[in-house]
């Protein structure tokens, strides 16, 4: 899908003073519920397109581009921080009186879910979660293999580093975080490229990637968040991943348990919802179905 068309979708809404690029569709069909969509780093909500239509048959779904991805404004100088995109994303759900409703998040998105999900164990949470589900991404920072130029950005001399970062830069770090047999299309490099450089976002990639520090730093309350989540959490999971594959989810099991929803996807990297759209669509409607059900059981993996 063309970035036009993805932005056509939505609309800007000004948020905790910021301009955030929202979408917001009723279910097509008969409603059986709300999802809010939480994307990744460093594209935006459009990440969400190929399994859109599917979910949109039944659910209302919500997505945002967060502070300085996408359409969203991209302030700077600005601290980019994980609490600030989670404040943004209750304001999001406070603005459009969102009640109940389901989670799936993404890779950053993951993060800024885990401390909106620390809040909602607190009784302090925007609207009532009935479930997280969590696509690849650094739950615990001890299994997030982060790649070079992530670890440069990061450090002293981050700010010359995103210099150098041009479309090549992101093609050759997309190759190295999808499935070998399912790589990024020419089409999706150009589309999440426009995102990333809309009104100069890249000037920010050093200070985007503080997202990196916050998890260091929250690692015990995003950790409890997980193990005394109030409503039901579960993985989907691209195996390959070399940034937060298999590893991760052994690291999940180990921590949390393995009394949950987790399905693993051989051969794929780190962003099954585009390198396996049917299977990720697939699965969480797995998911969804025995979460949603009045009676069920903590589901077990089936590897």
């Amino acid at each position: 899908m063309r970035i036009e068309d993805w932005e056509a979708r939505g609309k800007r809404v000004e948020l905790l003073g910021h301009d955030i690029f929202v979408i917001d569709e009723p279910a097509r069909g008969e409603p059986w519920g709300t999802v809010l969509l939480i994307h990744g780093f460093p594209s935006a909500s459009w990440d969400w397109w190929k399994i859109w239509p599917g979910l949109n048959r039944h659910f209302r779904l919500v997505a945002m581009d967060m502070l300085g991805f996408g359409f969203s404004a991209k302030p700077c100088p600005h601290d980019y921080r994980i609490m600030e995109q989670a404040d943004i994303c209750e304001a999001l759900v406070d603005s459009i009186g969102l009640d109940d409703f389901h989670v799936l998040a993404h890779d950053y998105g993951d993060t800024v879910a885990q401390e909106m999900l620390a809040r909602q164990n607190a009784g302090t949470g925007a609207g009532r979660w009935l479930s997280c589900l969590f696509l690849n991404g650094g739950l615990f920072p001890e299994t997030h293999h982060a790649l070079l130029v992530q670890r440069l950005l990061l450090g002293p001399l981050g700010f010359l580093v995103r210099h150098a970062f041009s479309r090549a830069s992101m093609r050759k770090s997309f190759d190295r975080v999808f499935g070998p047999d399912t790589p990024a299309s020419d089409e999706e490099i150009d589309a999440l490229w426009q995102l990333f450089t809309l009104n100069n976002g890249q000037r920010n990639l050093h200070r985007l990637i503080h997202y990196m520090s916050d998890r260091r730093e929250h690692r015990q309350r995003w950790l409890d968040a997980l193990c005394q989540a109030r409503c039901p959490v579960g993985l989907i999971n691209g195996s390959v991943d070399p940034v937060s594959g298999e590893h991760m989810v052994q690291r999940f099991v180990e921590l949390v348990g393995e009394g949950y929803y987790i399905r693993r996807l051989p051969g794929i990297g780190h962003y099954p919802q585009l390198e396996a759209a049917d299977q990720v669509l697939a699965d969480y409607r797995e998911f969804l179905a025995q979460v949603t059900e009045p009676v069920h059981s903590a589901p077990a993996d089936k590897g």
